[in-house]
């Protein structure tokens, strides 16, 4: 990806989390890996969720207020971090990772 390919997604970001990339995929971002990496996983069953809703007719809306309602419920970056914290700690078990602190 080029520098100006990178400025113009972040411009297009602005203040979101989300983005789809035509030809692409996915994109996410997040103050924290966690936080990103949570959206990422979010953004992937919404669009899944999107795909069957639509092939089983045609999906019931929601209207602005209550997407604004769900977005201040789960939609902060605190959210994002610690709902990837129990999926990140079965990735370590599961995997015999070890982690140590290096920093010292």
């Amino acid at each position: 990806m080029r520098d100006s390919e990178g400025l113009a997604i972040a411009d297009a970001l602005a203040d979101n989390k989300a983005a789809v990339l035509q030809n692409h995929g996915l994109l996410t971002v997040g103050t924290t890996v966690e936080s990103a990496v949570w959206w990422f996983i979010t953004m992937e069953r919404c669009c899944q969720t999107q795909l069957l809703a639509q092939a089983a007719g045609t999906p019931k809306l929601i209207n602005d207020a209550t997407a604004t309602s769900i977005y201040q419920l789960v939609g902060s970056e605190n959210t994002g971090y610690f709902s990837f914290l129990p999926m990140f700690n079965v990735l370590i078990e599961s995997n015999h990772i070890c982690l140590t602190d290096f920093s010292e």
